[in-house]
C-alpha cells in the first residue's frame, strides 16, 4: 500500500469515526430530551464527556456504550493519523 493510499484510507477513517461520535452524542442528547432530563441534555451540549455518564445513569445503557466505543475509536483513528 501506498502513503498516499494509507494517508486517504486513515483521513477517511478519521473523517467516519467523527461523523458517527456526533450522531450518537445527539441522539444520546435527544433521548435525554424525551425522558425529561433536558437539563442533562443542556448540559451535555457543552461539557460532551457527561452524555454517556447521564445516559447509563437514565437507563440508557446502549446509547451510552455507543457513545464510548466511539470515542475510542475516534481516537485510535486520530491517534494513527500521526
Amino acid at each position: 500500500m501506498s502513503g498516499a493510499a494509507r494517508d486517504a484510507g486513515l483521513t477517511i477513517g478519521l473523517v467516519l469515526a467523527f461523523a458517527a461520535l456526533i450522531t450518537v452524542h445527539i441522539a444520546t442528547l435527544f433521548g435525554l430530551t424525551r425522558r425529561h432530563h433536558v437539563k442533562a441534555a443542556l448540559v451535555s451540549l457543552v461539557v460532551p464527556p457527561l452524555a454517556p455518564y447521564w445516559a447509563f445513569a437514565r437507563g440508557m445503557r446502549e446509547r451510552a456504550i455507543a457513545w464510548v466505543a466511539t470515542a475510542a475509536l475516534y481516537a485510535v483513528a486520530l491517534l494513527l493519523t500521526r
